[in-house]
């Protein structure tokens, strides 16, 4: 069965209105320690790369972070590091000295440039769009993997980078050879963000993904396209998941991964020392401490999450 629920498109990249979650973000701060770690949980990480802006006037500008990814079938984790002293570096170090882990959420829609003027439309304070790229190696060759990012101030989404993008290289991005990891992931299902006021937070994400939240306990959930975002508690996040405990709120604590094979992830957990603990078809697991502060949630079937049972 696929990680995806029925009412859920099954597809890499939306089209027309549709939005997916497509990739979170960690920030930290050693590349090539967090790299090692997510080979540790079974994933297979991408070469690092560094992102640039190309621009006509001034030549190709460093935006201030490269990356590490973990490709899947469906969706991506990121993994960002500072490259230069950026207004995007910079950023990345106020987030950073709250927490080392996961700061960033993305959302993949058709058209950024549609998407941006809905945010402004719909009284978010936006930044200009950006466009970016990084290299990539291919089996064919050097690459380029670009996209266009719709980006709201920093202070407006206070939860983390929450930012919306579209793909113009999907072949670049998603190769097969990455695609494949021993821990058997194939796709990223939700992501879990503890808040101080579910309400305002909740009706803060309907406006910006275009997607109602409904009730759950201890919050609220934003059911897209493809993914979602649960918004919870902190007393709600405690009773989910221990292993997450944050200083203050705002916090992104984690993550929901489907696999192919529970039994593989459940591998790979014990094969990387990592400490992990079953729960009704699934196991959740705290990351290495490279990759920060937070948890994982395998399964097999997006359903057997206890938020979407």
């Amino acid at each position: 069965m696929p990680p995806f629920a029925q009412t859920e498109i099954d597809r890499r990249l939306p089209t027309g209105e549709q939005i997916f979650l497509d990739h979170v973000g960690h920030f930290v701060r050693a590349a090539d320690a967090a790299s090692r770690a997510l080979a540790r949980a079974g994933f297979a990480p991408t070469p690092p790369s560094i992102q640039v802006n190309p621009d006509v006037a001034v030549g190709t500008q460093l935006t201030g972070t490269g990356n590490v990814t973990a490709m899947f079938a469906r969706g991506y984790i990121e993994v960002l590091f500072k490259t230069a002293d950026t207004v995007l570096g910079r950023e990345f170090d106020a987030a950073l000295a709250r927490y080392a882990g996961v700061h960033l959420a993305a959302f993949a829609v058709a058209g950024a440039q549609s998407a941006h003027a809905r945010l402004k439309t719909d009284g978010f304070r936006v930044r200009p769009l950006v466009t970016m790229q990084r290299p990539v190696e291919t089996e064919a060759g050097d690459d380029v993997a670009a996209f266009t990012i719709a980006r709201v101030e920093p202070d407006v989404m206070p939860e983390g980078r929450i930012q919306m993008l579209t793909h113009h290289t999907e072949a670049a991005v998603w190769q097969p050879r990455w695609l494949a990891h021993p821990n058997s992931a194939i796709g990223l299902i939700d992501v879990v963000i503890a808040v101080a006021d579910i309400g305002e937070a909740a009706a803060r994400f309907a406006r910006f993904t275009g997607h109602a939240a409904v009730a759950v306990a201890g919050g609220a959930m934003l059911r897209l396209d493809r993914g979602g975002v649960l918004l919870l508690t902190r007393d709600a996040l405690a009773e989910l998941a221990p292993e997450a405990s944050p200083n203050a709120l705002p916090f992104m604590a984690g993550y929901a991964i489907g696999v192919r094979s529970l039994a593989a992830a459940e591998a790979a957990m014990e094969g990387g020392d990592l400490e992990w603990r079953a729960f009704e078809d699934g196991i959740a697991a705290s990351f290495p401490s490279e990759l920060g502060e937070g948890v994982w949630f395998f399964v097999e079937d997006a359903t057997a999450l206890p938020w979407r049972r």
